[in-house]
């Protein structure tokens, strides 16, 4: 017998959304990590809020609205809260009820600078490494670290001079010629993202105006547990590196840090060697400083094949399928560190997921 095809629309409805997940569905070991990160930051959101006047949207359902952008690769905050409309798997992450008004996508600007000045993002991460140093999945002794460009919101055209300029043309776009023009960071600023710059990551590869994105890495399952965001300069990947590692590298004795022949350097490996860290650097053909006193040991092949996994990192990032990181969506070094350190995290959580998936 055929079925009727009318629709009669129900007045109540007696289904919460958290019946509608499935229990083995992959986001829930994710919302438990997330909720057990939250309920640590409780203190320092209570300090970034006054006691008095209207109540806001509560920050614990903005993160994590954040990660679900992260982690579904939705491009803007807009489309964010149309998806939280009328997907019940995202109210149920968020933690709204099935009539619970959804937010306007403002709220994230305006809150994002109190989050901002409270570097949340790095507290976040940094209760996440933590959670993954409780489940023992950090080794604390062997660490890879590397750099990626992120490229900036910004067209070659807001590149101009840092004085006063004339254009050809009366229109918003004028024409721009570049040819036979020499520019470089020195002489010219974007107007668009001053504090982006002009570079290229090799010879050969067009030059764009980007930031730079650095990350230490656990070399025992592939964990980030440091991160950091900088102008693109020749020397930002080592200068980063050195700072992750003085700050934020976890373990009392000595380490050893994996990396490209970027950082084979010789004030580099002093300065490691400097902070009891053995560098496991790949070796230049030429003038490397990476002798045989340090690539006869059998750790230096194993940190050689484990500095590939690195790249696994920023690929997860820099899809357009998933991070979304490789052209940021923010202006400025600190609202692109802010997305970079937050979604580094996410892909955290994603990793420590999986781990715990296969035992």
């Amino acid at each position: 017998m055929r079925g009727d095809d009318r629709q009669q629309t129900d007045l109540f409805s007696y289904v919460s959304p958290e019946a509608r997940v499935p229990k083995d569905h992959p986001l829930r070991p994710l919302r438990q990590m997330v909720d057990s990160v939250l309920s640590e930051l409780s203190g320092d959101f209570e300090a970034l809020y006054s006691r008095v006047g209207r109540p806001s949207i509560a920050p614990e359902k903005l993160l994590r609205a954040l990660v679900l952008q992260a982690l579904y690769s939705i491009r803007s905050e807009r489309l964010l809260m149309e998806q939280l409309d009328y997907n019940l798997l995202f109210r149920w992450f968020v933690g709204l009820n099935m009539d619970d008004v959804v937010w306007a996508p403002t709220v994230f600007t305006k809150n994002r600078k109190r989050l901002l000045k409270g570097e949340i993002h790095t507290l976040f991460f940094q209760k996440v490494v933590d959670q993954a140093r409780s489940q023992k999945l950090l080794s604390d002794e062997h660490f890879t670290v590397d750099g990626t460009l992120i490229e900036a919101w910004a067209g070659h055209k807001s590149f101009k001079p840092k004085g006063p300029t004339k254009l050809s043309g009366s229109s918003r776009n004028p024409d721009v010629d570049f040819r036979g023009k020499k520019r470089s960071n020195d002489t010219h600023a974007s107007t668009t993202d001053p504090e982006a710059r002009l570079y290229r990551k090799s010879y050969g590869t067009e030059s764009k105006l980007s930031y730079a994105g650095h990350v230490l890495m656990d070399n025992r399952y592939g964990l980030a547990v440091a991160a950091r965001v900088t102008p693109a300069t020749n020397r930002s990947e080592r200068e980063a590196a050195l700072e992750m590692v003085a700050d934020d590298m976890p373990g009392q004795g000595r380490a050893t840090l994996g990396g490209d022949k970027g950082y084979d350097v010789r004030s580099f490996a002093e300065a490691l060697r400097a902070l009891k860290v053995t560098p496991h650097i790949a070796r230049k053909a030429k003038y490397g400083t990476i002798d045989g006193r340090t690539s006869r040991h059998a750790g230096y092949a194993v940190s050689q094949r484990k500095k590939k996994v690195v790249e696994q990192i920023f690929g997860w990032m820099k899809t357009k399928t998933v991070g979304m990181m490789r052209k940021t969506r923010h202006r400025g070094l600190a609202r692109v560190g802010w997305m970079f350190v937050f979604t580094l995290a996410a892909h955290n959580l994603v990793r420590m997921r999986n781990l715990a998936a296969t035992g």
